[in-house]
């Protein structure tokens, strides 16, 4: 697929199928959050790739869906705040950065037929806990990753452009 077809059909899944992924082509999941561009080439994030069924349960404390942790794989999206770039009046990019990686990754998910969901609304500290993560380490998302066990429609209506579009000023 072309980028533009990739997403448009990208679908937030929330029933996977109970199958393994490919090493490969978790690996190029994970390769294109590593190449992800990122303020002043800071790569400040870090993937901690959970297949492990424990785990993948105990991941319900700190977001409640059964379909979340079902998935073969949980993918968290973290990032270091204190290598992360900050520009001039104090605004903070490790945010920015650690979304475009997440969002390569969703993309790349999608090109190798497997299903993702942006998950935002987590218990922070308990992920943490779970998965032993540095206190400087910010968790920034979450995503199960697998193969889909239900079909999406076409895009949610979507703003036309001419909503959004501004040519020179507001």
């Amino acid at each position: 697929m072309d980028v533009n077809e990739v997403i448009k059909v990208r679908r937030s899944i929330r029933k996977y199928q109970i199958k393994e992924i490919e090493e490969d082509k978790l690996f190029r999941v994970l390769e294109a959050g590593r190449l992800s561009p990122s303020a002043v080439n800071k790569q400040p994030w870090h993937f901690i790739v959970i297949t492990d069924p424990e785990i993948r349960k105990r991941m319900k404390e700190a977001y409640s869906r059964n379909w979340f942790y079902e998935a073969p794989v949980i993918l968290v999206i973290c990032v270091d705040p204190t290598i992360a770039w900050v520009r001039g009046d104090g605004e903070k990019f490790w945010k920015v950065d650690g979304s475009i990686a997440m969002q390569s990754m969703i993309l790349q998910a999608t090109e190798e037929n497997l299903g993702t969901c942006w998950i935002g609304a987590f218990h922070e500290k308990t992920v943490k806990k779970i998965l032993k993560i540095p206190p400087h380490i910010r968790v920034l998302a979450m995503t199960p990753l697998g193969y889909p066990d239900e079909t999406k429609s076409k895009v949610n209506k979507r703003k036309n452009m001419e909503e959004i579009l501004h040519k020179n000023k507001w």
